[in-house]
C-alpha cells in the first residue's frame, strides 16, 4: 500500500496539494521566527549560521509536514481511514506557534484559557523548541507510513 501511496504523490493532484501545503507551511514557520526574532536580529546576537539553521529547518519541516499531509490524504483515498500520526503536524505547527510567537500574545492566550505562568526569553531564537517540532514531524511521518505499510486489516 505504501507503493500506491507514493505513486498517488505524483499525480497532478497531489503535486498541486504538495505544492500548497509547503507555501502554507513555509509561510507559517517564517512569520514564527519573524515574531520571535527578526534574521537580522538573529544575525546580530547569535551570528550567520543560526539563522542559515532555522531556514533549512523551517524548509525541511515545511517539507516534511506536507509529505505527511499527502501520504495521510492518499491512506484516506487508500484505507478509507486517516492515519493517527497526522496529528503530530498539528501538534507540532501549535507548539511551534505557542512558543515562537510573542510574548504578550501567549500570555493572553493562556490567560484566556485559564493558565497563568510567566515567559522566560527564549535560548538561542528558540532553537530547541524548533527541534523539538521537527521531531514530532519525524515521529507522525514514520506513525503515518507504519501505517500504509501494515495495509489493511480486516476485522473479523
Amino acid at each position: 500500500m505504501l507503493k500506491s501511496a507514493i505513486l498517488m504523490q505524483k499525480t497532478k493532484k497531489y503535486f498541486i496539494l504538495n505544492t500548497i501545503y509547503i507555501s502554507v507551511f513555509l509561510i507559517i514557520f517564517f512569520i514564527i521566527d519573524k515574531l520571535n526574532m527578526s534574521y537580522k536580529e538573529m544575525n546580530d546576537k547569535y551570528g550567520l549560521l543560526l539563522v542559515i539553521t532555522n531556514i533549512i529547518l523551517n524548509i525541511i519541516m515545511a517539507f516534511a509536514t506536507s509529505l505527511m499531509m499527502n501520504l495521510s490524504s492518499s491512506m484516506v483515498a487508500l484505507k478509507g481511514k486517516e492515519s493517527k500520526g497526522i496529528i503530530f503536524g498539528f501538534i507540532s505547527v501549535l507548539f511551534g506557534m505557542l512558543t515562537y510567537g510573542c510574548t504578550p500574545c501567549v500570555i493572553t492566550f493562556f490567560a484566556t484559557i485559564g493558565i497563568s505562568f510567566s515567559v522566560i526569553a527564549l535560548p538561542l531564537a528558540g532553537l530547541p523548541y524548533k527541534l523539538i517540532s521537527l521531531l514530532l514531524i519525524i515521529i507522525g511521518l514514520f506513525i503515518v507510513i507504519k501505517n500504509l505499510k501494515s495495509g489493511c486489516k480486516i476485522k473479523t
